[in-house]
């Protein structure tokens, strides 16, 4: 059984092994102070971002790393699942389902009017878990770096 909740400070150890595991995937670094701000504003309960710990059998397993915001859209703030990471020996244990499940379920249960996501086209395994909850839309993204 998968256990997910909030992340603490006994868990940045393990939260640094898997995002660098998380970096790796995507082929990409982020800097060392980026992710050290990173996991202080995952930690501040003031912050917008939410960061969600899994556990199975003792053992941390996965975060999700999201973002609360508000919209032009809906009088409800609006989530986005920034980042979803398993670690790789637990795959196909039902962490990744477990992750989205319980944002599914906070949402619900803070009023949350969406909760949204993107992944790689190519990044199959992702697009089955995903494709569980909901169907893709026919969003196209477009990202300019400052």
């Amino acid at each position: 059984m998968t256990l997910v909740r909030e992340i603490r400070e006994a868990d940045a150890q393990d939260w640094r092994r898997l995002w660098a595991g998380y970096n790796d995937f995507y082929e990409t670094a982020v800097p060392s102070d980026v992710t050290e701000h990173t996991l202080r504003r995952l930690l501040d309960p003031t912050s917008t971002l939410i960061g969600r710990i899994a556990e199975r059998e003792g053992r941390i397993a996965g975060f999700s790393i999201s973002v609360l915001h508000d919209s032009t859209w809906t009088a409800s703030r609006i989530c986005y699942l920034e980042d979803l990471f398993v670690d790789p020996t637990l795959r196909g244990a039902g962490v990744g389902r477990a992750l989205v499940q319980d944002l599914i379920d906070l949402g619900r249960a803070r009023g949350w009017a969406r909760l949204y996501w993107h992944t790689q086209a190519n990044n199959e395994r992702a697009r089955r878990l995903y494709d569980k909850f909901v169907e893709a839309d026919n969003f196209v993204r477009y990202r300019l770096t400052l």
